[in-house]
């Protein structure tokens, strides 16, 4: 019973999502504690030591940091925008793609590829949007490709020994990073080069609506100010011609606080100070690369620098930190929800009876496949769970009954990790949370492009292991 009311707590809320019957915020909430309600009245749950409620706060405590986190990273980077600092670098990129969305989407995967080589998606979605958001704008492209692609290819790179899934898997199994890692390098290789591909097509694609709207790519990148847009976040839309029927991409199209960003000419520019506002950008993603204090500190200090440096009224300190205002409750509100998701799953014992129910769905004479059949589950348990309830909870019963077959942990180890790029998709990762904020990208929207193409790029990394013999079937 416990299991059935697990997995159709999952269903119900992703249906909600993705049919939009409910913001993912409220979807978060809603659906965990309507069925919480149902475990506690039927009595089938299997609390651990805290009850769901001592569970659900104790969730929102952890998520704290992150929440901080990103509340202040958003007035930083909007600052930085607002005030011009990536406008050298996007007259750069934008000759460089020659107005061309396809060249301006395969770069965003290069781009994206590149900055997740340190490990960390915050700041590779942070840097990809800044830089390249403006772009797409410009150019009336939407901003949901930028974000589908970016996703893609942070999930990708997830990976890296460096990051944390693969310490997770290799701590918990107790082997080698590098021996659970190296052999995985062609999979994540062909995972890369699947994401190029995809960002081709996608490229094209926009291409080709931008041209059947009757806007040339010259037209459309000669003005900052020929790009109409409606008022509200995720409730605005860009004219992108009469004959668009995108209705996805228009409805979750940055609101004027963005698009304002385009004008060269607007009253927050601070040409002056771009050096200054350099230096203090890098030396942020330097602490933060370093890790030597909390990352939340390091964003609070340095969005109070930037705001009393660039606007040294008060006045225009509060009109910058509003005009972010409707980016950081969304965020945040959604971080706190997913908290509460997050304590269900653990406080009502649906986590540990889902992880058992699926080892002994497992027909025994599928036995010798169970290193395929947990890089299958790694992507959508770890898309529903976070990688800590995976990895410590799910794995380690996996490959306990793995061995039973002669299946070794760290087959199993590689196996698990192959889910990764469906796992970036998740509402759970505040990272991806922060890219569709920054963005103004609607959740269904992104998930309704991205999550499909994440599944490719993990089944393409699965294969290439399992053809090289690094993970075994059989």
């Amino acid at each position: 019973m416990l299991i059935f009311l697990g997995f159709s707590m999952i269903a119900v809320f992703m249906y909600l999502i993705l049919a939009k019957r409910l913001t993912p915020t409220l979807a978060l909430v809603l659906v965990p504690l309507s069925f919480a309600l149902v475990v506690t009245a039927t009595g089938v749950g299997q609390p651990g030591e805290d009850g769901v409620v001592d569970s659900i706060m104790s969730s929102i405590k952890d998520f704290a940091p992150t929440a901080t986190l990103l509340f202040f990273a958003i007035i930083f980077f909007g600052t930085m925008i607002d005030v011009g600092l990536f406008d050298p670098l996007i007259r750069f990129i934008l000759k460089a793609v020659r107005n061309d969305p396809v060249r301006l989407v395969v770069a965003t995967a290069v781009l994206a590829g590149v900055v997740s080589l340190d490990g960390d998606g915050s700041t590779t979605f942070i840097i990809t949007v800044s830089a390249l958001l403006p772009i797409y704008l410009k150019l009336g492209m939407s901003p949901v490709v930028l974000t589908v692609v970016a996703n893609l290819a942070n999930g990708v790179l997830n990976i890296l020994p460096w990051g944390g899934p693969t310490i997770r898997a290799a701590t918990v199994l107790k082997v080698s990073p590098s021996e659970l890692f190296n052999p995985m390098v062609p999979g994540m290789v062909a995972g890369i080069l699947t994401v190029v591909g995809l960002a081709y097509l996608l490229g094209r694609s926009e291409r080709k609506r931008l041209l059947a709207s009757g806007r040339t790519l010259s037209t459309v990148a000669s003005s900052m100010t020929k790009v109409p847009v409606g008022a509200g976040a995720g409730g605005g839309s860009v004219d992108l011609g009469p004959d668009d029927d995108r209705a996805d991409d228009r409805a979750d199209t940055p609101s004027n606080d963005l698009v304002s960003s385009l004008d060269p000419n607007r009253p927050t520019l601070r040409p002056k100070l771009i050096w200054f506002n350099l230096g203090l950008t890098v030396a942020l993603l330097t602490l933060l690369g370093l890790d030597v204090l909390p990352l939340s500190l390091v964003f609070i200090g340095a969005t109070a620098i930037a705001l009393v440096v660039n606007f040294p009224k008060p006045e225009e300190q509060l009109a910058s930190i509003k005009s972010h205002a409707t980016s950081i409750v969304t965020v945040v509100a959604m971080v706190f929800a997913a908290a509460v998701l997050v304590g269900v799953l653990s406080g009502t014992g649906m986590v540990s009876a889902m992880a058992n129910g699926i080892v002994a769905a497992v027909p025994p004479e599928l036995g010798p496949w169970f290193a395929v059949i947990t890089g299958v589950l790694s992507m959508p348990l770890t898309f529903f769970l976070t990688n800590d309830a995976f990895y410590f909870g799910i794995l380690p019963i996996l490959t306990e009954a793995a061995g039973h077959y002669g299946i070794a942990p760290v087959e199993m180890a590689r196996a698990s990790i192959v889910g990764q790029p469906v796992h970036m998709t998740s509402p759970l990762v505040p990272a991806m949370l922060l890219l569709i904020s920054l963005a103004r990208v609607n959740l269904a929207d992104h998930h309704k492009k991205v999550i499909w193409r994440a599944g490719v790029c993990s089944l393409v990394m699965l294969a290439v292991a399992i053809a090289l013999g690094v993970i075994p079937i059989g």
